[in-house]
């Protein structure tokens, strides 16, 4: 049939159907479910059942579960792509996204404190510990990435600090990762993403 439309007809049929074709797409596409904006979590734990309703909201609920002289917990990443991470929460909830910089300094110390001593028991001194930044978060509750350090991963963005205490929490909505190097500590920082260096 198209071969009996002239030239400029068949031309214009073609502009049409790419166009109908890019709406639609375009359509499916806006319709994808995207990643929750953890910058602007209400989560209400005095309403479980409201968390219960919001993914981004699951480890405020998992906080809650425990005991309330618990200052720092740990669970199994439930991504079954990630085997082998361990997260470690505060209990403190913290108001928005729940960014690491909210915490008062001495719950931070704390939390950095048991995640790098359960880092070493799981890993020696091959560990690394990652905190991704509040666009690339999908969890707004505060949670810190264990695992293995990869091959090659060492750059030379960081700052070399003692201990845990000395770790600085970024305040611009970026995250960092921390690794052991000669008895000190290397802290990368400006990057989003930062969970990548640990092994899946």
């Amino acid at each position: 049939m198209t071969a009996m439309l002239k030239p400029g007809t068949r031309l214009c049929l073609l502009v049409l159907a790419i166009l109908f074709i890019g709406f639609g797409a375009g359509r499916i596409w806006n319709s994808r479910p995207v990643l929750a904006d953890i910058r602007a979590c209400h989560c209400d734990i005095s309403n479980i059942a409201a968390m219960e309703e919001h993914r981004e909201c699951s480890l405020c609920i998992e906080a809650e579960k425990q005991p309330a002289y618990v200052d720092v917990f740990f669970l199994k990443d439930k991504n079954p792509t990630k085997p082998n991470r361990l997260l470690a929460l505060p209990r403190m909830h913290e108001p928005g996204g729940h960014a690491l910089a909210a915490l008062p300094p001495e719950i931070r110390h704390i939390l950095w404190a048991a995640a790098i001593a359960k880092a070493r028991e799981l890993w020696g001194e091959d560990w690394a510990i990652a905190y991704n930044g509040d666009q690339r978060r999908t969890q707004c509750h505060t949670h810190l990435h264990i695992g293995k350090l990869l091959p090659g991963m060492e750059n030379d963005r960081f700052i070399t600090v003692d201990g845990a205490a000395d770790i600085p929490a970024p305040t611009d909505g970026t995250g960092l990762w921390v690794h052991p190097v000669n008895g000190k500590l290397h802290v990368h920082t400006g990057a989003q993403v930062n969970e990548f260096v640990l092994m899946r």
